[in-house]
């Protein structure tokens, strides 16, 4: 038989509800979900910047390009196949992005300036072997694919996306900052110890380049601003100050190995700036990954010895 609900029951029952859906505006929104598991190994389409090809290709033969044109080929298969993972992670984080495809039409360019080295003619076993053994490993942070960052030497020590890039879009947190790693034991002696000798003129030409305003007269230089692992976040120019990335940058990366100085002066007519390391040192270290792989350490160590707090998953077979 049909009962009639007390009115007392209803109105707690309503009460009740109000209570948990005025909790339910107030959470955070949920997190993103993780990029899909893929049961068959992608297709991606492919812009050759010399010739204006555009071609389709398996991603993991893509790869192999892309670890033969970022890593010594002769160095250990584990450190190639750290340098792996983060190709792969790279790639599908830019494909996802669309960044090319809205240059080209496609997802990958062979362009460093637009995506990432590729060079297929220095493939060997090495590579071939280091691509598989990570065949679909891509490394993830909160369900979305990481900044898949690396630098050649970091001069022992690592830095945060803020310091070694000047990368504020948004929170990075999974980069591990200040991991010393020992890569000063092995690495190449001009990354050990480096210094260019810049002339005034250029260094004012530059300034005036990124930040617009003219330093006047060179007549000063500092550093007024470190990062956690040292390096010149900001510097003075004269009467500017800018960033210590884009200076890099814009003095020619090549010449200014990286912001990790040990000495930064005028002489005569020039800058003359000192330092160790190659690069902007965010990420892994790419002569850290190779002492971590002589070691015997396996890809993944070696990526989660730079970066924290991430889930490496495999995405295809």
């Amino acid at each position: 038989m049909f009962q009639r609900t007390p009115a007392k029951i209803i109105l707690l029952f309503m009460a009740a509800l109000i209570f948990t859906t005025g909790c339910a505006r107030k959470q955070e929104p949920a997190p993103k979900p993780a990029p899909q598991p893929q049961v068959e190994e992608p297709t991606i389409s492919l812009y050759i910047n010399k010739t204006g090809e555009k071609k389709n290709i398996k991603i993991e033969e893509y790869i192999q390009g892309v670890v033969a044109a970022e890593m010594d080929t002769k160095w250990p298969v584990k450190a190639l196949a750290a340098q792996a993972i983060l190709a792969r992670t790279f790639t599908m984080e830019n494909i996802e992005s669309g960044r090319v495809k809205k240059l080209h039409g496609t997802d990958a360019s062979t362009s460093v300036e637009e995506f990432q080295a590729y060079d297929p003619s220095k493939i060997n076993d090495n590579v071939r072997q280091a691509v598989e053994m990570t065949r679909g490993e891509v490394v993830t942070y909160g369900g979305n694919y990481i900044h898949a960052w690396f630098s050649a030497c970091d001069g022992g020590v690592s830095a945060t996306a803020e310091e070694g890039l000047a990368f504020t879009k948004e929170p990075t947190p999974y980069v591990k900052g200040g991991v010393q790693d020992g890569c000063l034991s092995i690495t190449e002696p001009k990354s050990k110890s480096w210094e260019a000798r810049i002339p005034v003129s250029q260094v004012r030409s530059a300034v005036q380049k990124v930040t617009g305003k003219d330093p006047g007269p060179v007549a000063s230089v500092s550093i007024v601003k470190k990062g956690p692992s040292g390096r010149a976040e900001k510097i003075r120019i004269g009467d500017t100050t800018i960033g210590g990335p884009a200076l890099r940058l814009a003095l020619g990366s090549e010449k200014v190995r990286s912001m990790l100085l040990t000495d930064v002066r005028l002489d005569g007519g020039s800058l003359v700036v000192a330092g160790k390391g190659f690069g902007h040192g965010v990420g892994m270290c790419q002569w850290g990954a190779r002492l971590m792989a002589e070691q015997g350490k396996s890809p993944e160590e070696i990526i989660m010895f730079y970066f924290k707090d991430i889930n490496i998953e495999k995405q295809w077979k």
